[in-house]
């Protein structure tokens, strides 16, 4: 009967993970301190999800890095058969392992996609046309950009009916506050065609301007989108 390759590591002897405190586990910490705080071995420890009797999860994570001397591109050329050949490491386990590093290999091979920068109300009209054109009731729309006025993303606020949707401030500053945006343009359409503001568009308006204020996050436009044109509250001089 052949021999298993023997594993070129001592084995250590470790508390379990629950043992910790908790600021100092995996995945709590990645949660409070963010993904960049956790060390190889640990963000692989979560990828397993459990060690062994003797060994915890990060253990057996610095004993898999040990194994390629700390390089993680020798570990992505490792099989399935190999990374199997570690405590506690099973099929299961060493599937997660190769699939999480094949998808970094991927991420570093794909060309990152242009993201758009708003100038002006064209360039506000041109993205949000896509979502809102020929609709036959009102949407309420976010767009949250960055410090260089680069769009980090668009968000859906609300849809109503034919005369209006709800637009709640709370829900308005959420996603902002969630993606630390720099700045906030305001988006909703009228499908009746009228590109001129009701005055509850107008209190709206002023009322998030201030709110807006106040968190410092400032709102650069309020756009009302038709198929037939739209209306900017910057252009005018409404903001």
């Amino acid at each position: 009967m052949e021999e298993p390759d023997p594993l070129p590591y001592a084995m250590p002897t470790s508390f379990g993970i629950k043992s910790w405190a908790e600021e100092d586990r995996p995945r709590e910490k990645l949660l409070q301190k963010g993904r960049a705080a956790l060390s190889d071995a640990e963000l692989i420890a979560i990828l397993l999800g459990s060690g062994t009797t003797r060994l915890t999860a990060v253990d057996v994570g610095k004993l898999m890095l040990q194994a390629v001397n700390n390089d993680l591109n020798e570990l992505a050329r490792l099989s399935v058969k190999q990374l199997c050949r570690h405590p506690g490491v099973g099929p299961a386990k060493a599937i997660t392992v190769v699939a999480a590093l094949e998808l970094g290999r991927r991420r570093k091979d794909a060309d990152a996609a242009p993201r758009a920068t708003i100038t002006c109300s064209k360039d506000i009209n041109r993205l949000v046309r896509p979502q809102l054109q020929d609709l036959p009731h009102e949407e309420f729309w976010v767009l949250l950009l960055n410090r260089a006025n680069v769009l980090m993303r668009q968000e859906k606020i609300s849809s109503g009916g034919v005369a209006g949707t709800v637009a709640d401030p709370k829900l308005i500053f959420k996603p902002a506050l969630e993606h630390l945006a720099s700045s906030i343009i305001l988006v909703h359409n009228h499908p009746s065609g009228n590109r001129q503001p009701s005055a509850a568009d107008i209190a709206l308006t002023k009322k998030l301007k201030e709110a807006g204020g106040f968190l410092d996050l400032p709102i650069l436009d309020h756009l009302i989108y038709t198929d037939l044109g739209y209306y900017s509250f910057a252009d005018e001089g409404m903001l």
